[in-house]
């Protein structure tokens, strides 16, 4: 039988990283025997190499939004990859605007990508990669796994995904950075897996107070473009789903706070099985 699995390779939400705090968001999606790297933070290299997928297998990449914390390690990841044998493409699916990140990464490493390619004789890197861009319906169809995508909410950003992955014998959703909305359940609607960003409501004072550069909007931000965890457990029971994984967690890296308040904050709102995400968690399908 294939192994399907879902890995959350950073589970913490927003871009810093202090010590002690896990990585941002990266997931690796295996499905029908392909393997689906879904959003590319700082660490998905090393989360995919401790997950023990050779990086010279990379083939898909879906991007959900244009946010730093989603993408800053495409390049790097797939630069390494090539550096660890890749020689077959790599095609990825992302919001308008990655063609650009795309471009300017190659341009940034212009010298070492010609002399690479002169001096080792690797294939070029630029032939290798392909980009297409996503809307809301299907993104793709392969091997008996489709794969397809709303619109979340998630301002100031319009082109934000949530993404399901399903096969014949599995279905699992990814909600993306977003507000509670409503289509989310009917998109997530009996799922094997609903994976949704969550904030732990009591804690965002004292995260403010700790991030340092930021204002009030950085409040009103989280407060209109992300999710409460026990408002992603209503999502998650609306849409019937078996398990409910919480991840993007905001805040991750404040000792006050455990498993047990993610828990507590979804008492009472899904009945079904809760999963609080941390770093390199394998969860079978």
């Amino acid at each position: 039988m294939t192994e399907n699995y879902v890995a959350l390779l950073g589970t913490k939400g927003g871009p810093a990283v202090r010590p002690g705090s896990s990585m941002p968001t990266s997931n690796l999606f295996v499905m029908n025997g392909q393997k689906i790297v879904v959003d590319c933070a700082l660490g998905v290299t090393r989360g995919l190499i401790d997950q023990g997928m050779p990086l010279q297998s990379l083939a898909t990449i879906v991007i959900s939004h244009m946010h730093s914390d989603h993408y800053l390690e495409l390049g790097p990841l797939i630069h390494t990859a090539w550096t660890s044998g890749l020689k077959t493409d790599v095609t990825i699916y992302g919001p308008d605007g990655i063609d650009v990140y795309w471009e300017g990464f190659l341009a940034s490493m212009k010298a070492d990508i010609d002399l690479r390619i002169e001096d080792e004789g690797r294939p070029d890197i630029r032939d290798l990669v392909h980009i297409q861009t996503i809307d809301a319906g299907i993104v793709f169809e392969r091997d008996g796994l489709s794969v397809t995508a709303i619109r979340n909410e998630h301002p100031p950003l319009v082109d934000t995904f949530a993404f399901s992955f399903k096969t014949a014998n599995h279905h699992v959703v990814f909600s993306g950075d977003t507000a509670p909305i409503t289509a989310l359940s009917d998109f997530a609607s009996g799922a094997d897996l609903l994976i949704h960003e969550a904030m732990l409501e009591s804690a965002l004072p004292a995260l403010m107070e700790r991030i340092g550069n930021g204002s009030d909007k950085l409040m009103a931000h989280w407060l209109r473009s992300h999710t409460f965890a026990h408002d992603a457990a209503i999502t998650a029971q609306n849409a019937g789903v078996k398990r409910l994984a919480l991840s993007h967690l905001i805040p991750s890296d404040d000792p006050t706070y455990g498993t047990k308040d993610w828990e507590t904050a979804c008492e009472g709102h899904f009945d079904g099985e809760l999963i609080v995400g941390y770093d390199g968690i394998r969860i079978d399908l």
